[in-house]
């Protein structure tokens, strides 16, 4: 299986939710990169309540090419999203996996921009409490669960569900423990 993995963000990305999972696959081989829509080169975190740590983009989202990736990591935050679901150039990077049957693990806000592109359609599902009717709207079953796997999607609620989620990304992806 491929060694590398993606993680779709902009700005306003809870920072939890992208260094957990990045630091869990790194340290069982993985190779990471953050993959944006943003042109500066460089993305800030949320971090709680405040801004938090700049982050270099390894790959402008027009110049990643899903084929080189197991899978798609989705971190929450409540800007994040919001501007990921008006880049067309991220909706059809998302849709290359959802094509190629590809895992997209999504967490917290996450999974908010699964809503453009109609993949949460059926989909069972969680996510923060916040974009629970958002989800439903757009066709998911939705429940109050640590992590829930459905196919190739896995979600999780919030940044005290990361050793879950991380731990399903691992084991989708056969990665002993």
């Amino acid at each position: 299986m491929e060694k590398r993995i993606a993680i779709l963000t902009e700005e306003g990305f809870e920072e939890i939710e992208l260094t957990s999972p990045k630091q869990a696959l790194e340290e069982h081989g993985f190779e990471v990169d953050i993959v944006s829509p943003n042109k500066a080169g460089r993305i800030k975190s949320w971090n709680h309540t405040d801004w938090g740590t700049e982050f270099d983009v390894d790959k402008h989202v027009s110049e990643a090419d899903a084929n080189q990736y197991a899978a798609v990591i989705l971190p929450g935050g409540v800007i994040n999203p919001d501007k990921l679901r008006i880049s067309e150039e991220s909706i059809s990077f998302l849709n290359a996996f959802a094509d190629q049957q590809k895992l997209i693990a999504a967490i917290c806000h996450g999974p908010l921009i699964l809503t453009e592109n109609g993949y949460v359609k059926d989909k069972r599902m969680t996510s923060v409490k916040n974009i629970r009717t958002d989800l439903i709207h757009a066709g998911a079953q939705w429940e109050d669960s640590e992590v829930v796997l459905d196919g190739q999607l896995i979600t999780s609620r919030t940044p005290d569900d990361l050793p879950a989620f991380n731990r399903a990304i691992l084991s989708f992806l056969n990665v002993n423990q």
